[in-house]
């Protein structure tokens, strides 16, 4: 799908984009956290016939429902790939060992064998994050390895 990103002065970023089956929508980011998705007519793209306003949390929300689904279904392609491989998914919590901590702080690879290799934040997957990362609450940890490894890995951030 191709995007067209518009910047917005004062407002924000307008991400615009057509469907396979014709839709034109946008999505509008608000400076102010605020998302917008934005329905254009068919017949006039210049035309909104609705507008859906979301609160940051919402837009998070949805953004995790859309998200995480996507990366489950490809780590699970890969987990029936490959024997002895196992995916997990590994919430921070507020006051979690990790809170406000480095990826590298944790030594998951070094310690387990297994590794982590994205984080979902917001909705948004970043994958391969680098030693530097820092985990907040609410970023869901997403660790490939054994089942002995990946069960480690979750002692670490769970524990400390």
């Amino acid at each position: 799908m191709d995007v067209e990103r518009t910047a917005l002065p004062g407002i924000g970023l307008r991400h615009e984009f057509v469907t396979v089956k014709g839709q034109h929508a946008a999505v509008v980011s608000h400076v102010s956290g605020r998302r917008d998705i934005v329905i254009y007519s068919i017949d006039d793209p210049d035309t909104v016939v609705a507008t859906l306003s979301l609160s940051i949390d919402e837009a998070n929300g949805l953004a995790e429902l859309l998200g995480t689904a996507r990366i489950v279904e490809r780590l699970a392609d890969l987990q029936r790939q490959v024997t002895g491989l196992k995916t997990v998914q590994v919430p921070i919590t507020a006051g979690s060992p990790y809170d406000g901590r480095s990826l590298g702080a944790t030594q998951a690879r070094s310690r387990t064998g297994a590794s982590i290799v994205a984080v979902i934040r917001a909705g948004q997957i970043l994958a391969s994050p680098r030693p530097d990362f820092i985990f907040i609450p609410g970023d869901l940890v997403v660790v490939v390895g054994t089942a002995e490894g990946t069960a480690a890995v979750v002692s670490i951030l769970d524990n400390g």
